[in-house]
């Protein structure tokens, strides 16, 4: 698969052969999610509304409506037309758009604006990667469920069927997005072909099903349902989950791919296959236990469970990507610690692989399975992840239309705020599945946040104690001058995230070796808000005396800092930066919780835990081992 063209480029540019390859794979990542809510969206909805009553005609039209409206408000409306929009230089995704929205209230920190702004992007990174586990375990269960269709002797073989496919989905992943994509792409269009194919066979059975399109039975069901009808609502909200997969994944693939792979083949394969269930269950109410399965004859149950099986492995691999991306985001903004990323294209920088993101993925995934066993037990946990994710993402959309599209406040709103509210809605009814599972991603969720907040909090703790006791630069400088040490030849540098001040490292070397080098260098590293940086901007240098100037190397939240590349422009500069003569100063601190640290000591304990997870920054910034000299200090937080 081809992969080197970026979102500007197909959007701008000709269509080229790498477009259509982008299309197909998009077709095989990013909607293998939402693509496989057919299995399972219009059953839950309709018997939910049912409530053990016989299916009418009136909860079968209100359900295909909600499900219409639905796809085209909150996926094809908010996200295809309108936050695809809304990319960081090519990135799509919740923290994508926080990084946008801080970019536009102009970077304050410590503003209150701002921090609100964090809040949501935490919030809703949190819940993403809650689903990022869920859409797995659902999916892949869903499919595997249909085996008891074909022969009844497979219903204890479910679970176990499951676990084995997914573990073997999560083996796969270190082989790249690219190599997935282009195996997946072909299976989903025959996927999304085999849905319309099949909706438009049914459809036959009672073409007044048509009448659905009218969003007056929406609406009738809604107000004559009552309560019954917001719980409703919380299962046809199953329709449109993978909507904030399509959004997180836009760096893997580009705007205009994803929304012309969706307008004109995912939605209405989509709607087709919705509408032949809906007229399936006019003509024969019974067919609501297996609305899904019975729209083909007995014979192709068992091929057809075959598909869907890889159908819901493809579409684990939609938020797999997409929570990728999106801790590697989290990562670059500072709001967890590092974690070892591998790069499996060499002409597409947003296709990366974690390992240890998997492993977690792959690990909760497992705990799902085994803790619900059935794909209903699991969308009641289903909804409320995915809401929550579109409810963060509506409210900095706001803030970026208006912001930094420089929209009026009240035209931002106004287009805005009929999203937030459908939002809003859909979370409110899958609220009232708390009891029944929706505890579980809304626990991770504030398990994840608090992770967060700990090494935000614990990070800032470490950096004013450690600045108690940093020197400012320019006074050892001067001391430095009218005392010499002895100076040895090379050059040193040394690593900080505060130029202004000396270097723990530095300190160490004068105090315990009692040298000097003849060119030292501090370095700092900087992430933009951005996802990648021109070339032009990766280095910069400052001369502040004979011996010592100041390097400061800016990357991308979405770019693989590499410290000696980066070095290497400065040959550009003047400086004749030569690896085999550079040794590289890192500090490493041992950290002991305090009781005087400012944090409960339960979040002592947990930056600690984290701090001691982190990659290893010599393997981070990919300096190489050998130039590299360690210097520890103990640090009390």
């Amino acid at each position: 698969m081809t992969a080197s063209i970026t979102s500007t480029e197909t959007q701008d540019g000709p269509v080229t052969s790498g477009f259509w390859s982008l299309t197909l794979g998009s077709i095989g990542v990013v909607f293998g999610d939402i693509g496989t809510s057919p299995l399972y969206a219009f059953h839950e909805a309709v018997r939910g509304a049912a409530h053990g009553e016989p299916v009418s005609r009136v909860i079968v039209l209100g359900v295909l409506s909600l499900i219409l409206w639905a796809l085209f408000i909150v996926v094809t409306a908010k996200y295809v037309l309108l936050l695809l929009r809304a990319d960081n230089n090519g990135e799509g995704g919740t923290l994508s758009l926080m990084a946008l929205g801080q970019r536009a209230l102009g970077q304050r920190a410590l503003g209150r604006r701002s921090w609100f702004l964090l809040a949501l992007g935490v919030v809703g990174a949190s819940m993403f990667i809650g689903d990022s586990m869920i859409t797995p375990a659902i999916s892949v269960l869903s499919a595997v469920e249909g085996l008891k269709l074909a022969t009844p002797a497979f219903e204890h073989y479910v679970v176990p069927l499951t676990v084995i496919i997914l573990a073997l989905l999560f083996a796969v992943q270190s082989k790249g997005t690219a190599l997935v994509a282009s195996a997946f792409g072909p299976v989903m269009v025959v996927w999304f072909t085999c849905l319309a194919v099949m909706g438009m066979v049914h459809i036959a059975d009672d073409p007044s099903v048509l009448a659905a399109i009218n969003p007056y039975y929406a609406v009738q069901f809604l107000l004559s349902h009552g309560t019954i009808g917001l719980v409703t609502l919380g299962a046809v909200f199953l329709a449109v989950t993978g909507g904030e997969a399509l959004y997180a994944d836009l760096g893997h693939f580009g705007r205009k791919p994803i929304q012309l792979a969706w307008m004109y083949f995912v939605l209405p394969s989509l709607l087709i296959n919705y509408f032949g269930q809906g007229a399936l269950v006019l003509s024969d109410p019974s067919a609501i236990e297996h609305s899904f399965y019975r729209m083909v004859p007995e014979y192709l149950v068992l091929p057809l469970d075959e598909l869907a099986t890889a159908a819901t492995v493809i579409a684990s691999q939609a938020v797999i990507t997409g929570a990728y991306s999106l801790v590697y985001q989290a990562v670059q903004l500072g709001l967890l610690p590092r974690f070892e990323v591998r790069y499996t294209s060499e002409t597409h920088a947003g296709q990366i692989y974690l390992p240890r993101v998997n492993r977690l993925l792959l690990i909760g995934v497992m705990l799902l399975v085994l803790l619900f066993r059935t794909s209903s037990g699991l969308a009641s946990a289903y909804g409320i992840a995915v809401s929550t994710t579109m409810v963060a993402d509506g409210i900095m959309g706001f803030i970026v239309i208006w912001k930094l599209w420089n929209w009026r406040a009240a035209t931002a709103a106004a287009v805005i705020l009929p999203f937030v509210v459908v939002d809003m809605t859909f979370f409110s009814a899958n609220l009232l599945k708390l009891l029944e599972g929706a505890w579980v991603p809304l626990l991770f969720g504030a398990t994840m946040a608090a992770t967060i907040w700990t090494w935000r909090r614990g990070s800032g703790i470490l950096i004013q104690k450690t600045r108690r006791i940093e020197v400012p630069l320019d006074d050892l400088i001067r001391s430095l001058e009218k005392r010499p040490p002895h100076i040895v030849k090379g050059t040193a540098v040394f690593l900080t995230s505060d130029p202004a001040f000396v270097p723990t490292a530095l300190l160490h070397n004068l105090k315990h070796n009692k040298v000097l080098h003849e060119h030292n260098v501090v370095l700092t590293i900087e992430t933009a808000h951005t996802p990648r940086v021109d070339l032009s901007e990766r280095f910069r240098m400052e001369k502040i005396s004979e011996k010592f100037f100041k390097v400061r190397l800016r990357f991308g939240f979405m770019e693989q800092p590499n410290v000696p590349k980066a070095l290497a422009i400065a040959r550009k500069q003047g400086w004749q930066f030569d690896i085999m003569s550079t040794s590289f100063f890192v500090s490493r601190r041992s950290l002991k919780a305090s009781v005087q640290s400012g944090m409960p000591l339960w979040q002592d304990h947990l930056f600690i835990a984290l701090s001691r997870s982190a990659n290893d920054a010599t393997d981070y910034f990919q300096i190489p081992t050998g130039r590299v000299v360690e210097v520890g200090t103990q640090v009390t937080i």
